[in-house]
């Protein structure tokens, strides 16, 4: 026991599984061995949930990395050669976790002890299903790998329909299309509808697409799975997909956000991203949403075939009354030396058409920097209207 994971890391990269599995199957004939590599088998996750407790086994070295993961953050852990013994459903059960590199490529794989192979699979079962499900965090897909993100799950729930400024009627029709597909999944089913779901939110940068995005997670409540790239050196993009689809249909009914879709889908992966949106596999449960801000870049395989997405939504650079309400409630949040009266705000307004909501946000941030610069008082929509004239002439370049 005490040299196992040191004579295992010793042996061809090729041959590290093998020579455990036969050297604990030498040591444990009358137990069972479970292997498995599977990325979200975390006992220590298990553990923190209060569904197991874990012992280290003192005779052996127990390598473990400390992760620093921010200020505001309790120092990580991450197991990564180690034995130790897991107290479970009133079962005592062993698990080797050994990482090796082969090729460039870091593998972690855990050898489960146990007295039958029912209680080994058991163990390895519930493990992978508390792990699987998203508590509270948002499950990103980034580099080939999954983590958990429970700051960007706190940042997404400051994003609401109710402060999120868009035509009211394209609000309402977003809103009421989402709850009525998630209440009809019987409907669906009786008449034999695939019950999934594509969206395509379609608009110049800066118009709420993102916003929009985020208020629907923090309204729908439904598992969220977030897929920052498909790329990874390791492997392909096709095979990315896969692993990311098939993680989807797990989770289901989920949401699955690609955000900048055109950027992400090219010449080599575009045939393999429609089969996983509408081939052979069951998509079942598994609502799509993402965004573009370059629609004529998609394919019209994409962008025109109601089978992959269903529904799209344009968003147009705001009109004059939703900058007035974006400006007005920006007003509301600042100081009186800063707040601007109803007819400046209607100024403002009408000189910024063509604006996005992100060049607002730019707009008033920098005459607020202008403005405690060289304060003015009661001169505050001058300098906003000042500032408009120079974000103007940016946004000709």
């Amino acid at each position: 026991m005490e040299n196992l994971i040191s004579d295992a890391l010793c042996q061809p990269a090729d041959y590290v599984p093998y020579y455990v599995s036969s050297r604990l199957a030498e040591m444990y004939p009358d137990s069972a061995i479970v292997e498995s590599e599977y990325w979200s088998f975390d006992i220590d996750e298990f553990a923190r949930g209060g569904h197991c407790s874990i012992m280290s086994v003192t005779s052996v070295h127990q390598q473990v990395q400390t992760v620093w993961q921010g200020r505001e953050e309790d120092l990580g852990r991450e197991i990564e050669n180690g034995w130790c013994s897991v107290f479970w459903d009133d079962q005592l059960i062993d698990v080797v976790s050994i990482t090796w590199t082969d090729a460039g490529c870091e593998t972690t794989r855990h050898w489960i002890i146990a007295q039958t192979g029912e209680i080994g699979q058991g163990f390895l079962r519930a493990v992978c299903e508390y792990c699987d499900d998203v508590h509270g965090e948002i499950l990103v897909y980034d580099d080939g790998y999954w983590t958990k993100d429970e700051k960007l799950f706190e940042a997404i729930r400051l994003s609401t329909f109710e402060n999120l400024i868009l035509p009211p009627s394209l609000k309402f029709e977003i809103r009421e299309d989402f709850k009525r597909f998630l209440a009809s999944r019987e409907v669906y089913e009786r008449f034999g509808i695939p019950w999934k779901r594509g969206v395509l939110l379609i608009g110049p940068p800066g118009n709420g697409k993102t916003h929009t995005i985020k208020a629907l997670v923090n309204e729908l409540r439904l598992p969220c799975l977030y897929i920052k790239s498909f790329q990874q050196s390791r492997s392909t993009e096709q095979s990315n997909m896969r692993r990311v689809f098939e993680r989807a249909r797990l989770s289901a009914p989920c949401l699955l956000i690609m955000e900048d879709l055109d950027a992400m889908v090219n010449d080599e992966n575009r045939s393999f991203l429609l089969n996983e949106l509408d081939g052979f596999a069951d998509n079942t449960g598994v609502v799509v949403i993402a965004s573009t801000n370059h629609p004529e870049k998609l394919d019209p395989a994409i962008l025109d075939r109601p089978s992959r997405f269903d529904r799209k939504y344009h968003f147009p650079l705001p009109a004059q009354d939703e900058r007035f309400d974006y400006l007005a409630r920006w007003n509301r949040s600042c100081q009186d030396d800063l707040r601007l009266t109803d007819d400046e705000l209607h100024q403002v307004a009408s000189r910024t058409d063509g604006f996005s909501f992100a060049y607002l946000k730019e707009l008033c941030l920098s005459s607020m920097m202008q403005w405690i610069a060289e304060p003015a008082a009661g001169r505050m929509c001058d300098t906003m209207l000042i500032r408009a004239s120079v974000l103007r002439e940016q946004m000709k370049k």
